[in-house]
């Protein structure tokens, strides 16, 4: 769904999810490039339940496997 077809609070719980996950990529990578910065919208699109799951394991997923497994080509 594109963010101009969202309502205005959907747009906001939207950009709190981006955010958050920004945030997380850069506490356990130290910086977002934009490697990890392109991935951010496949993170996103992925179940909330599959989302928080790979989220609680960042720590153990190097950023080579990470980048590997959601790099749109």
């Amino acid at each position: 769904m594109q963010l101009s077809q969202l309502s205005g609070d959907e747009q906001g719980i939207e950009q709190g999810h981006r955010l958050v996950v920004e945030q997380l990529l850069r506490l356990r990578f130290g910086t977002l490039d934009e490697e990890l910065t392109a991935i951010i919208t496949s993170l996103l699109a992925l179940p909330p339940q599959e989302l928080t799951l790979l989220l609680l394991q960042l720590s153990q997923i190097s950023r080579t496997e990470l980048l590997v497994k959601f790099k749109q080509y």
